[in-house]
């Protein structure tokens, strides 16, 4: 027919595509790419370094997940030293509380118990006087609800005025200084013929020790006789207290005084309190003490010397 004809092996190989190599060669290059994925990793933990040993990447892709997790107790460890500074804020508190006691510091101080010193008091009425008196006086005081407490004032002469009213049988005589008042009433009782202290009354504030400072202590005894006197005469003793309840003591010393009928400002003749009377009683005792046994003595002696008178009669 003119046409060559090829063979039918020679067509289907123009047909079919080009040889290329083979898959292997291709995998070579796909570890060089996931290389610089462990590179990345590594700033994280130094112990990451070995892992690009490995040739598989599926180890690879695995061995970050304990890396992940290992840095999960450093982020815990700070936590304790978050909370240590928390004692140091704490110290400085009992430093600001200190100073507190120095606030109380500035109380009012009691002033130093002084001696006691008798005053001369003298009240008129007019130009007469009504009133006569010469002590030493002390208030004190017994304070405090559960641990109980004694303090003393003392009264400075120097310090106290004199004031009152006067009438034909009573006498209201009041002694006022600073701290407080010292009140006397006498009274004249005709039928008695005597001059007594009917009522005492005295109140004191004054800053005791441990005791609040404005306290005022205040006390009254409405139904005494204290003091008594003749008419015309006056009362004296060494030492006496009057208790005038709620704690409250008046102490007076070197005690004299008078109201009504005196003469010419001067006291009348002293009666003196039964503590300052001459006590007989122990005299009387020792006296029949020595006369009993001056009589049995006696009372022996004779009886001894009857006995020889009998013995001589019978020789």
């Amino acid at each position: 027919m003119g046409r060559t004809h090829l063979p039918l092996f020679l067509l289907l190989g123009n047909l079919m595509p080009p040889h290329r190599p083979p898959h292997p060669n291709t995998t070579t290059h796909l570890p060089n790419t996931t290389t610089p994925h462990p590179n990345t990793t590594t700033p994280h933990p130094n112990t990451t370094t070995p892992h690009p040993n490995t040739t598989t990447p599926h180890p690879n892709t695995t061995t970050p997940h304990p890396n992940t997790t290992t840095p999960h107790p450093n982020t815990t460890t700070p936590h304790p030293n978050t909370t240590t500074p928390h004692p140091n804020t704490t110290t400085p508190l009992p430093k600001t509380t200190t100073p507190h006691p120095n606030t109380t510091t500035p109380a009012p101080q009691p002033t130093p118990k002084t001696n006691l010193t008798a005053g001369n008091y003298t009240l008129k009425s007019g130009n007469d006087v009504c009133a006569l008196a010469n002590m030493a006086l002390e208030v004190r005081v017994e304070y405090g609800t559960k641990n109980k407490s004694e303090g003393a004032y003392i009264v400075q002469p120097g310090k106290t005025s004199v004031s009152g009213t006067c009438d034909k049988l009573s006498v209201k005589f009041t002694l006022t200084f600073k701290e407080g008042s010292i009140d006397f009433r006498f009274q004249k009782n005709v039928s008695e013929k005597l001059v007594y202290v009917s009522s005492v009354a005295v109140e004191l504030t004054y800053p005791f020790d441990h005791a609040d400072p404005k306290t005022k202590y205040a006390a009254s005894n409405n139904s005494v006789k204290l003091f008594p006197a003749a008419i015309g005469h006056s009362y004296s003793c060494r030492n006496q207290s009057v208790y005038l309840g709620k704690g409250i003591h008046l102490d007076m010393t070197q005690v004299r005084m008078q109201a009504l009928n005196i003469t010419n400002t001067n006291f009348g003749l002293p009666d003196p309190c039964p503590a300052d009377q001459p006590d007989y009683r122990v005299a009387i005792a020792v006296g029949i003490v020595l006369l009993i046994l001056i009589i049995i003595v006696i009372v022996a002696y004779l009886i001894g010397r009857r006995r020889r008178i009998d013995g001589y009669q019978s020789l």
